[in-house]
């Protein structure tokens, strides 16, 4: 394929994603309501990913904690150890590496999953029957993601918090009380309220773009690994797009 070409296949998609997310906003607020479907999906994405988004964030604390506390140290500056952590964790690192590991589990299952069921005619027979498979499968997911990340987000971060506290107690005798004391006192309404808006929106992308790319999967088996590997490259992707316009918007808005 030619450089043009390629340009040019890229911008048709980008089309089609818009359109399939303006038809997800119609179907959104269009009886009836999967009720019952939205309620399954949000156990499936998120309680099913907590020992994920657990083990990830208690990672974080510790690795974060023990790679920076030596260079504090040479500067005699341990004491800023749980201001600094609680900063890094909250508005960048644990919103963005738990959404990534939430679109390698979420976006490619979705892609995968629609994916199959694209090629097996298992979206056909349901439009088929009167159904409408849209509203049922692409929207249930969707709103699912956009409410459950949020939540995992916001509990990644407490543990990954407690992850770094143990290693702040283990190498600095620091108490429990005294180093959340801290974490608090560094925190402020405009540090958590950013971080906690654009994990609807990282939400929204992944389960969107594995929607997308599974429920308009070429046919075949080939198709669908296919489109379960697209569906994580262009969300992760998405992801990092999101994350810099949410930090250039939050940087504008709160210098006024």
């Amino acid at each position: 394929m030619s450089e043009s070409g390629g340009i040019k296949s890229f911008f048709v998609e980008i089309g089609e994603l818009s359109l399939f997310a303006t038809r997800f906003f119609k179907e959104l607020f269009s009886r009836p309501f999967e009720t019952k479907e939205l309620l399954n999906q949000c156990f499936n994405i998120g309680y099913r990913s907590l020992l994920l988004v657990s083990v990830t964030g208690f990672i974080i604390g510790l690795v974060l904690t023990m790679q920076t506390r030596p260079t504090l140290e040479d500067f005699g500056a341990e004491s800023w150890m749980p201001s600094m952590v609680s900063l890094s964790i909250i508005r960048e690192i644990g919103p963005v590496i738990i959404a990534l590991t939430f679109a390698g589990r979420i976006a490619s299952g979705i892609g995968a999953e629609l994916g199959s069921m694209r090629v097996t005619e298992q979206i056909d027979a349901m439009e088929v029957s009167g159904t409408n498979p849209f509203k049922f499968l692409v929207v249930t997911r969707i709103l699912a993601a956009t409410l459950m990340l949020p939540l995992l987000v916001l509990l990644g971060d407490a543990i990954a918090l407690f992850g770094s506290y143990i290693v702040e107690n283990l190498k600095g005798d620091v108490s429990f009380v005294l180093y959340f004391n801290k974490v608090f006192d560094a925190l402020s309404f405009s540090d958590i309220l950013p971080a906690t808006i654009k994990t609807f929106f990282f939400g929204f992308a992944i389960a969107l773009v594995g929607c997308f790319k599974g429920y308009n999967c070429e046919k075949g088996t080939v198709g669908v690994g296919a489109a379960a590997n697209a569906a994580v490259v262009y969300s992760s992707m998405l992801l990092f797009v999101i994350d810099f316009v949410a930090v250039f918007v939050t940087d504008i808005f709160f210098e006024l």
